[in-house]
């Protein structure tokens, strides 16, 4: 028989798990009828919480820790606000932290994290795993990696499968007759941009499409990345005809140069980013995207932080992506002759 979670005894209680935590743990914060269907779950289920790590959370701040890559990312910017509003309605609040995608930055708002004392942390970490991510394992900190991990790390993680939206796309532009994809990539310091990037590589091969390393970029998931990525992709003998970018932003830097040059996004150059930002289905033409839901990824790393902080050990989990086709990539290719010169 699995073992009994928190998430049982909430689920039969009725409750969420982040109530069922806080009666566990003796917080006065819940109400008597929450403590009696707890109570009656609990001894139905015969749930025997982790009394090792019940008695490291025995104080209690109902407050968690959040650290982004980047909060100027619309995609980061979703999730804290998914995060934000998860926690909030189960009684905590979230001190957010920005590492502005700076390993330096990141141990600094993790240290202070450490020392606010809050009751757990969700991070989509950078690095190998030394500094304050170490610090976190060492310390037990109840942890929870989101949309990145760090290898040899073990603990619960909420990513994305970026391997099928990247294979559709690629064979999606093979089909309108692109045969030189252009791929603004993130940095291989992360798992995102390393996976991103091998997907890619194995689906442009597949594919039986140019594998010229020269049409890969290699950025930081920032928007300048993107736009001097365009720049040089745009330079080659023999530039790409659609080009992949691997998040929201490089997007964004790359969409700034091409309406700076008079390029037209769908006609003069095929465009696909990784990230589905509200604003990219207004653009005109709008921007075809690599999908994932931000929302569930935020809901699913509150709830497991909350496991995690009652002693717990979920499983990690790994999201779908999808390929969501608009105009910016929805014409076959024109021949050589009627594209503009950049």
């Amino acid at each position: 028989m699995a073992d009994i979670t928190i998430k049982d005894v909430a689920a039969l209680a009725g409750v969420s798990a982040a109530t069922a935590s806080r009666v566990l743990s003796g917080n006065p914060a819940t109400s008597p009828q929450s403590r009696d269907k707890v109570a009656a779950a609990v001894i139905e289920l015969d749930y025997r919480p982790n009394a090792q790590a019940r008695a490291l959370r025995s104080t209690r701040s109902d407050s968690i820790g959040l650290l982004v890559p980047d909060v100027r990312n619309p995609f980061f910017a979703d999730l804290a606000h998914t995060i934000e509003q998860a926690a909030l309605s189960e009684g905590y609040v979230t001190l957010l932290g920005n590492a502005n995608e700076q390993k330096e930055q990141q141990d600094r708002y993790l240290d202070t994290l450490i020392s606010r004392r809050v009751d757990g942390i969700i991070v989509a970490p950078l690095g190998d795993g030394g500094g304050s991510i170490r610090s976190l394992i060492e310390r037990e900190i109840p942890t929870v990696f989101v949309d990145r991990t760090i290898d040899g790390i073990d603990v619960p993680s909420v990513t994305t499968d970026s391997e099928v939206g990247i294979r559709q796309t690629v064979q999606h532009l093979a089909a309108l007759g692109h045969t030189r994809i252009g791929y603004i990539s993130g940095p291989q310091a992360t798992s995102t941009g390393r996976d991103r990037f091998a997907a890619f590589t194995a689906a442009v091969a597949d594919a039986g499409l140019s594998q010229d390393p020269d049409l890969v970029y290699f950025g930081d998931f920032q928007a300048a990345s993107g736009s001097a990525g365009l720049h040089a992709l745009l330079e080659l003998h023999d530039p790409p005809t659609a080009l992949l970018a691997a998040d929201s932003l490089m997007a964004v830097g790359a969409i700034a140069i091409l309406h700076k040059l008079g390029l037209r996004i769908g006609t003069d150059l095929a465009l696909v980013a990784v990230d589905d930002i509200e604003w990219f289905a207004l653009l005109d033409p709008a921007l075809s995207v690599i999908s994932h839901s931000v929302e569930d990824m935020g809901r699913i790393a509150v709830e497991m932080l909350f496991e995690v902080i009652a002693g717990n050990s979920p499983q990690s989990v790994v999201l779908p992506s999808e390929l969501v086709i608009r105009g910016s990539s929805s014409l076959p290719i024109l021949p050589a002759s009627s594209r503009r010169k950049n």
